[in-house]
């Protein structure tokens, strides 16, 4: 059975379309009534600024009297003095002070300063003698002294207990200075332990009291260095 419609008259085709078009035209209206703002137009007022021309205030001239300067002071009257002749004026000397060659020079008397300097032990001229070393020659002194050192830290020695407990050895480096009275100062020690370090401070702060080493007569500090090793058998 063929429909009777035609195509052309059906009404639902373009529906969506006016139907989204009646929607924005509806939303557009309210906003525009919900935006619109009403005055009182009894509470307006309008005020007018009235600007008149003032008057030019005319300015009397003044005349300006200018009074004379006062008349500059009388110049001072000059005093001359005479001075006679005869009057005889004292004339100044003036010592040169230049010397002649008669004259003589006194002597000077220069006071040599007593620098504190430390002399190595390897360069010394008059190395400190340790007691024992009087009597040796001045060329076997040095040895001597050595010798007397070692000895002495091989008689003092006395292993820690703790560092033989933990196993402890090494070697630790000990410098000494004998000072310009014969006695032993600044101990410093650096080793691998402070047990060990400890211990080598203790023989060296044994040392006796020495002979001072000498710099061109004088009594100087003379730093010494000696290793102390310590070995577990």
């Amino acid at each position: 059975m063929e429909s009777k419609k035609s195509p052309k008259a059906d009404l639902t085709k373009n529906s969506t379309f006016y139907f989204a078009i009646g929607l924005c035209l509806m939303l557009f209206i309210s906003w525009r009534l919900v935006e619109w703002k009403t005055y009182d137009k009894t509470t307006i007022d309008i005020g007018i600024l009235d600007i008149q021309d003032d008057d030019d205030e005319e300015v009397p001239l003044t005349e300006q009297l200018k009074t004379p300067p006062p008349p500059p002071p009388p110049p001072a009257p000059q005093i001359i003095q005479v001075v006679e002749d005869e009057e005889e004026v004292e004339e100044t000397v003036i010592k040169s002070t230049e010397t002649s060659q008669e004259e003589v020079i006194e002597d000077v008397e220069v006071l040599e300063e007593e620098v504190d300097v430390d002399v190595p032990f390897a360069i010394i001229e008059d190395v400190p003698l340790f007691p024992g070393c009087e009597n040796v020659k001045k060329s076997e002194r040095r040895k001597c002294f050595q010798d007397k050192v070692q000895r002495h830290i091989a008689k003092n020695f006395r292993y820690p207990e703790i560092a033989q407990e933990m196993g402890i050895q090494g070697r630790v480096y000990v410098q000494f200075v004998i000072a310009k009275d014969g006695s032993i100062t600044s101990i410093r020690t650096r080793g691998p332990d402070k047990n060990l370090e400890k211990e080598a401070n203790r023989i060296i702060s044994k040392l006796p009291k020495m002979t001072p080493g000498k710099q061109r007569g004088r009594a100087v500090r003379v730093p010494f260095s000696i290793p102390i090793n310590f070995r577990l058998q």
